[in-house]
């Protein structure tokens, strides 16, 4: 949210950043910087990108302990006959 002015708005930013891998810009860069390397005959480096998402269990995040109360549109069709 705290971006510098040269960056634009948060949501220009937010929207750069997401059509960069739609619009093959994160392609044209690794393209850019692999020839970048070949022509100076410096390819020993390594690339990892880590795009993992790391969620928190429903406890941490806040849910009731006893669970959400359910209605019969979200019971399986076994429990509606056991109930």
């Amino acid at each position: 949210m705290d971006l510098p002015a040269e960056f634009g708005s948060s949501k220009g930013a937010y929207s750069r950043l997401r059509n960069w891998p739609i619009d093959g810009t994160w392609q044209r860069v690794f393209t850019a910087l692999l020839a970048q390397a070949d022509a100076d005959e410096n390819l020993s480096w390594v690339v990892s990108v880590d795009s993992t998402v790391v969620r928190a269990h429903q406890l941490a995040a806040g849910a009731r302990k006893g669970g959400w109360p359910t209605s019969p549109r979200t019971m399986s069709s076994a429990a509606l006959e056991a109930a």
